[in-house]
């Protein structure tokens, strides 16, 4: 995928079941594969880290290296 440089990080707050947008921007960063992610494509997050993830596997990648509540 090509972006311009007209393309801004997004900066999101991650909700359930949404996420709102606190400036606005084109895309954000995936939290383990570090690709951008068109906010027109962005699916995966996590709430408790307020991260984004690129997919389904990089989800469950970020909550294997999680730490775990005692």
């Amino acid at each position: 995928m090509v972006f311009s440089s007209n393309d801004r990080e997004a900066l999101i707050r991650y909700d359930t079941p949404e996420y709102h947008v606190l400036r606005p921007g084109d895309y954000v960063v995936c939290a383990v594969t570090f690709e951008r992610i068109p906010l027109t494509e962005l699916k995966y997050w996590s709430v408790a880290r307020q991260e984004a993830y690129k997919d389904a596997t990089a989800s469950l990648e970020a909550e294997r290296r999680a730490p775990r509540a005692s």
